[in-house]
């Protein structure tokens, strides 16, 4: 329940441990998880002190045991390893520190975290953080290389030396982390998210060189997954094993199998590239080539042709074409021309023999009333009626008279 205290009415230190301590004896016997960090076993002492943290936090407690508990594993069990503890929590009064006071200790065997680690494994991929549409292209040449691997490892050295060998411009951003035991998890984890923040840093390469299961624990912590599933540069795993999968692989982007399969992946082989260079510009020379004389072929086929090695004969045949249908119209169109004069002088020797007037050239004479009537029967004058003679060389005026008409 909780104190009713004031400034007034304060409770003393030794107050406040006891209820501190009546409150958690209250917890009773639990079971526990974690790695053993630090282990102390003084010659002759019948208690064994240890520390206990949880891998995936930066939080730890103390425990302790009688001997003959820790004895009973401790062929099995040392500093790094993980084990479930059934204890009870203590209050050490005169300290104000908690612990645990372990009556049976078990070590988690192998077969137990991998059958973790499957359900894990199970769960992460429901989320679908190991789906193939999540996977980040790496880039062809990148500026800058994150790397995060143990101090002076061998896997440091092997992508290191390998990738410079490879591409001897290429620049790394290195981060030198725990890479198994309890700090392991947090520090790789501070590492590509540093390296991830990093704007000139293209691809992350995590690295170790192999180790049994329990030493590769750290890469397949749910903590760590998650981080690398958030990243947004390419993350490449090089953990250094192949029986064994950490979850590090699946969640990754690229996966190497190897530090200097890393290297590989990653960086581009300068003489590799020199060379496929030099193939491509013989390729494409060659090419050019060809397209160059199959045109110089067609150009000289078409310059054989006559027509372009004599181009001006195509005119002059045309020009005597042209001279022909001129030649040829100029004697249909005088031949027409000829017909139609002919033609035209017949005609007008009928209209001629034909014509009026020509009759009138033959000693006729053409009678005309005041109307202009044309007199073709006498009985149509009356006597004494004037009349028009029309003759060849004019008109004159005449008069019916009883006898004949006079002038």
């Amino acid at each position: 329940m909780a104190l009713n205290t004031s400034a007034d009415t304060p409770l003393p230190v030794g107050e406040v441990s006891r209820l501190i301590g009546g409150w958690i004896d209250r917890l009773g016997a639990i079971w526990v998880e974690g790695q053993i960090t630090q282990l102390s076993r003084r010659p002759g002492a019948g208690v064994v002190f240890l520390t206990l943290r949880d891998p995936s936090h930066d939080i730890s407690i103390n425990v302790t045991c009688y001997r003959q508990v820790f004895d009973a594993v401790a062929d099995v069990v040392s500093e790094g390893a993980r084990v479930v503890v059934h204890a009870k929590p203590e209050w050490y009064a005169p300290r104000g520190q908690l612990s645990l006071r372990a009556a049976e200790i078990r070590p988690v065997g192998i077969g137990e975290l991998l059958a973790r680690l499957e359900q894990l494994k199970r769960a992460l991929a429901a989320e679908g953080l190991f789906a193939l549409d999540r996977k980040k292209p790496v880039p062809f040449l990148p500026r800058l290389v994150g790397l995060v691997c143990g101090r002076a490892s061998a896997a440091e050295r092997d992508v290191l030396e390998n990738a410079r060998r490879r591409w001897p411009a290429v620049r790394f951003e290195v981060r030198n982390v725990a890479v198994q035991g309890v700090r392991a998890v947090p520090q790789v984890v501070r590492a590509v998210k540093e390296l991830d923040a990093h704007g000139d840093v293209d691809v992350i390469i995590v690295a170790r060189g192999g180790g049994s299961v329990e030493d590769l624990l750290p890469f397949s912590d749910e903590q760590l997954v998650r981080a690398v599933a958030d990243c947004r540069t390419p993350v490449v795993s090089a953990i250094g094993h192949e029986p064994d999968t950490p979850l590090l692989d699946l969640v990754a982007d690229l996966r190497a199998s190897t530090p200097t399969d890393a290297a590989k992946k990653v960086v581009p082989d300068v003489g590799e590239e020199l060379e496929r260079v030099r193939l491509l510009r013989d390729r494409a020379l060659r090419t050019v080539r060809g397209l160059v004389e199959r045109e110089e072929r067609g150009l000289a086929q078409a310059l054989a042709r006559p027509v372009m090695e004599h181009p001006q004969r195509m005119v002059e045949v045309r020009a005597d074409e042209i001279d022909a249908l001129l030649a040829r119209s100029r004697r249909t169109l005088g031949h027409l021309l000829d017909r139609a004069d002919s033609e035209l002088a017949h005609t007008r020797a009928r209209v001629r023999a034909l014509s009026p007037a020509a009759t009138l050239e033959r000693g006729y004479a053409v009678l005309q009333r005041a109307d202009g009537a044309v007199v073709r029967d006498p009985a149509e004058v009356a006597d004494g009626e004037e009349l028009r003679a029309r003759v060849a060389a004019g008109e004159f005026a005449v008069r019916r008279t009883a006898d004949g008409p006079d002038s």
